[in-house]
């Protein structure tokens, strides 16, 4: 179209049109006012939260189920404040969110005015973009550029702008930036690949969070199949690969599959395909140093500053996995003709999941009165509907949950990573059942990570009519600072114990959802039928048991050491 006049508000908010944003989160604020009188008129709905993190989290979680870039915004000064670290996951999780974040008038900034902020720093190392519109004759450009880069880079990016500037006259000119998609890679890598892959004696494949955000589930099970090569998910990407398939194992990381583990340790060849390797999803757990130190490593991401960072690769492609797998597995068929299913890998793989199955559900099989967390976890996992949507939040019980909920599909497992900032999940799960109505989408959060966001924004859920079903698993602990405290400090408790917690059944019932209180592992599975056929937003309270005895191994041991003091003062506190 060509250049018309407009204000630089018609000029932001015709572009969100013209990018696809449908939704956008917020909470109200006069900063932006003049752009948000048009919202209603440009077909945008508003989601007012109850807090800006929640805000940031729902157009992450919506932006990771449509795998287009989406949008939040906020007043200046501790608005914008606020979304700083729901940004930082979305930056972790290399989702493309925007954030829109108004700031003070330009006459005004550097005065100290009210609720002035300097707002580009505390963006800058957790975004892929940033940019401060310097005059109103650049809304449409700056901000076109903004989604641009947050698609092409995905990732989350900052467009900042002086809340003076919404006001005026300009000519703009609005169209949708084009997409950008990456190649196979380099003709001699997808060779190189190709040929460690068909002589590997026992070739392993690593599916990362590139695999479900490419859409590469397809290519990466044709190339599994014909290598026989077995699949393990990287740490909380549970989505990545479909878990009835006879060559999944599972995921390696915190509280993770064994088999997995195991698998990735015989390996000789590790393709690794849309992961960044990161150090916290590859560290030993359950006493395994699992990670195959001598195997040779293909890595393959379109984010070159990611490989070769945290491991050393024999390999390090830059491309896009489903044209990667696409191109790798005609190579492979080239290379070796008629290859052969391998009976012995098939059996191994097998073996490895019914021995972790079978220690899994002796973990899970306690009928104690007060419900163990992994029978909890049990009994939901098997209620939950086949290809709803779990975002999971951080902690000991949501971090259990890597070994317990299994998809078939991308973009179905929405979680904190490694970011892990408490109060992820309920904001998460918002935007993705906006992008994803016709699924049943739950949140997964201890009941201190439900303190954080899920209290509130179960108001935002029941005035937006966003059914979404919480599950709290209450233990009135803070379990993995708990378990630390056990492990390291003798059973001093300082701050983890939550002894005084509400029903949260109850409070969602007074806001207006619909709440569950679950003592009885009997009951979970008639719980969640009801949930899911309510169509409300609803609230299941999990009342599990705490303590020592049933928390999950230390959640930072390679960052914690046993107690030792030296001050006479302090002497009584050492832990041998």
């Amino acid at each position: 179209m060509a250049k018309v006049k407009m204000t630089p508000s018609e000029a932001l908010v015709e572009t969100l049109v013209a990018e696809g944003v449908e939704n956008i989160f917020g909470i109200v604020g006069s900063a932006y006012m003049d752009a948000l009188d048009l919202f209603p008129t440009a077909g945008i709905r508003f989601i007012s939260v109850a807090h800006e993190q929640a805000a940031c989290h729902a157009a992450d979680g919506l932006a990771r189920v449509t795998g287009k870039p989406q949008a939040c915004i906020a007043q200046n000064g501790p608005g914008a404040a606020n979304f700083v670290s729901a940004m930082t996951a979305a930056y972790w999780a290399h989702s493309p969110v925007v954030a829109i974040t108004p700031e003070a008038g330009t006459l005004g900034i550097g005065t100290g005015g009210f609720q002035e902020l300097d707002q580009m720093p505390m963006f800058h190392e957790q975004t892929v973009y940033q940019v401060r519109v310097n005059a109103a004759q650049r809304m449409a450009e700056l901000s076109r550029r903004a989604f641009y880069m947050a698609k092409t880079y995905n990732g989350p990016t900052q467009l900042n702008i002086p809340r003076d500037l919404f006001y005026g006259v300009c000519e703009d000119e609005i169209y949708t930036t084009p997409e950008i998609t990456y190649g196979s890679g380099p003709r001699q890598s997808l060779e190189e690949a190709a040929k460690l892959l068909a002589e590997a004696k026992y070739p392993v494949i690593l599916a990362g969070g590139g695999v479900s955000q490419a859409d590469a589930i397809a290519e990466l099970k044709a190339l599994a199949e014909y290598l026989t090569a077995p699949v393990v998910n990287s740490y909380l990407h549970n989505d990545t690969f479909p878990s009835s398939h006879k060559l999944s194992v599972g995921p390696i990381g915190y509280c993770g599959s064994k088999a997995a583990m195991r698998t990735i340790a015989k390996a000789d060849v590790v393709l690794a395909l849309g992961s960044r390797l990161g150090p916290f999803g590859t560290l030993p757990q359950y006493d395994m140093t699992y990670w195959p130190e001598n195997a040779k490593i293909i890595q393959v991401d379109v984010n070159p500053a990611v490989l070769g960072l945290s491991k050393r690769v024999e390999l390090a492609v830059l491309a896009d996995c489903r044209e990667f797998a696409k191109e790798v597995f005609t190579l492979v068929k080239a290379a070796k003709p008629g290859l052969e299913e391998d009976k012995a890998r098939l059996e191994d793989v097998a073996k490895e999941k019914k021995i972790w199955d079978d220690e899994l559900e002796k973990w899970s099989s306690s009928t104690n009165k007060l419900m163990h967390p992994r029978r909890f976890l049990w009994e939901l996992s098997r209620a939950v509907p086949e290809g709803s949507i779990v975002a999971t939040d951080i902690g000991n019980n949501s971090s259990m949950c890597n070994s317990y909920f299994q998809f078939n599909g991308a973009r179905q497992h929405i979680s904190a990573l490694s970011w892990g900032n408490c109060g992820f999940a309920y904001g998460a799960a918002m935007g993705a059942k906006l992008g994803c109505p016709d699924k049943a989408v739950f949140a997964f959060q201890g009941d201190g990570a439900y303190g954080i966001s899920g209290i509130a924004e179960v108001m935002t859920a029941v005035r937006e009519n966003i059914p979404i079903i919480a599950i709290v698993a209450n233990n009135y602990e803070w379990g993995a600072e708990k378990k630390n405290q056990i492990d390291y400090y003798d059973n001093r408790f300082i701050g983890a114990n939550l002894r005084e917690n509400p029903n949260y059944a109850q409070l969602a019932e007074d806001m207006g959802g619909k709440g569950y209180r679950v003592e009885n592992y009997d009951e979970v599975g008639d719980v969640v039928k009801d949930a899911v056929a309510s169509g409300k937003p609803c609230v299941i309270e999990g009342v599990i048991q705490g303590g020592e005895e049933v928390l999950a191994e230390p959640f930072r041991r390679d960052a914690l050491k046993k107690a030792y003091r030296m001050l006479p003062k302090y002497e009584h506190l050492n832990v041998k």
